[in-house]
């Protein structure tokens, strides 16, 4: 049985038994041990579980073998202010213990009365079939026009529906674009601002709204090129490599991760999409697909990536069916789809190797890279193939930094000459 891989005390198996949900607990310990889960995080959920089924058992609640939403809702507020004799508690902790169990539960049709829809959603699920259906938007494309599209609902409140579009006016609309694009950059600016256009267009063919509002969206100048990269200098980098502890296997993970986009340059999507078969042993070569309209680059592999690769697969890498490289260091073991989450481990290494840099992400590697290439000397038609750019002019930002190069054409300070 599930549960005695987990609980040895025979007190502790009763209780865990007992009901309420003393049956469904036994499913649920079996799913999550097929999922790879180690004995000591189930002994965590279960303690917060058995937390779940005392609160069942309170005064005047009815004993059974199924749970409502508004169970569920009620025990997260009744952890985060404390009841009985329990304190309050950490809902971060909670959480997800109680989410795979409900998780759990929707899938056995044992949980009822599911959580009632946001107020926009049936407007924001048929913005994403007009997307699909006139638009033939592609995934990622939809994607990211509904997660903008979902921010500006979200803000309209109550009006974020058909009947409430209609009230929109030109001002409210202008209102949240110039309010929303000051928390962005120059990439979540321009986003929002075609996604809102494609929903005001979507809303006047669906006769939602009575006027062109996309006309209403104000567009925010922005200069490709207008920043100066910010990277790591090779000591940085280093530096980040030697603050990792490698003793655990999220520590080999990472080192191997770093390793990558330092030796390469690559973007955090390609070290995020490489694939075990994309690793050439018997040639020591690497390929990384292309990602943003660029190219497929076909490197060759460094000891040092070679050795930190070995380490990380052999004595690490969770035994699973995926075929991506990098996958999570905690069950449910799955590949790290989330550009966020890999920036958080570099940016994480990074200041623990006490660095101090504006913005720190994947893509500081890269710049990194590129710029120690300028400063070697390197071509911009050379640079351009490492990094896999199919256009030169994507690689004009790095003349910036191009120090030698700059001076040449430098003007003279001009000298006061006396009458």
């Amino acid at each position: 049985m599930a549960l005695e891989q987990i609980v040895e005390c025979p007190v502790a198996l009763a209780k865990l038994r007992s009901a309420p949900l003393g049956t469904l607990l036994e499913g649920f310990c079996k799913r999550l041990l097929e999922c790879g889960f180690q004995r000591e995080s189930l002994r965590r959920h279960l303690s917060i579980l058995s937390r779940l089924k005392e609160y069942l058992r309170r005064p005047k609640r009815r004993m059974r073998q199924t749970l409502t939403a508004e169970d569920i809702k009620r025990f997260l507020e009744a952890c985060a202010v404390g009841w009985g004799n329990h304190g309050p508690w950490d809902l971060r902790r909670v959480r997800p213990a109680v989410n795979r169990f409900v998780e759990y539960l929707r899938q056995e049709g044992r949980l009822v009365a599911p959580v009632a829809r946001a107020i926009y959603q049936p407007l924001l699920e048929e913005y994403r079939e007009w997307m699909q259906s006139y638009r033939h938007a592609a995934p990622l494309t939809l994607r990211a026009s509904t997660d903008a599209v979902t921010v500006f609902l979200k803000w309209l409140g109550p009006d974020a529906t058909p009947r409430g579009l209609a009230s929109l006016d030109c001002e409210r609309v202008e209102q949240f674009v110039l309010t929303k694009a000051r928390e962005q950059g120059r990439s979540a600016r321009q986003c929002l601002q075609s996604s809102l256009r494609t929903f005001f267009r979507f809303a006047l063919h669906q006769g939602y709204v009575r006027q062109p509002l996309d006309r209403a969206v104000p567009t925010l100048r922005t200069y490709k090129l207008a920043g100066v990269p910010c990277g790591l200098t090779e000591e940085q980098a280093q530096a980040a490599l030697r603050s990792i502890d490698r003793n655990t296997r999220a520590g080999r993970r990472d080192y191997a991760l770093l390793q990558l986009l330092h030796a390469y340059g690559v973007r955090g999507a390609q070290v995020r999409a490489l694939r075990l078969e994309d690793i050439d042993w018997g040639q020591d070569q690497i390929f990384f697909k292309a990602c943003k309209h660029g190219k497929d680059v076909r490197v060759p592999m460094t000891r040092e990536v070679g050795l930190s690769l070995l380490d990380y697969l052999q004595n690490a890498r969770p035994a699973c069916s995926c075929p991506q490289v990098f996958l999570t260091s905690r069950a449910p073991y799955r590949p790290l789809l989330s550009a966020r989450r890999l920036s958080a481990i570099v940016r994480g290494h990074v200041q623990a190797a006490g660095i101090d840099l504006p913005r720190v992400g994947a893509h500081s590697f890269r710049h990194g890279f590129a710029t120690r290439m300028v400063q070697q000397g390197h071509s911009l038609k050379a640079i351009a193939d490492v990094l896999g750019h199919r256009l030169l002019s994507t690689t004009f930002l790095y003349t910036k930094v191009d120090l030698q190069a700059l001076k040449q054409v430098a003007l003279e300070w001009p000298q006061e000459v006396s009458p």
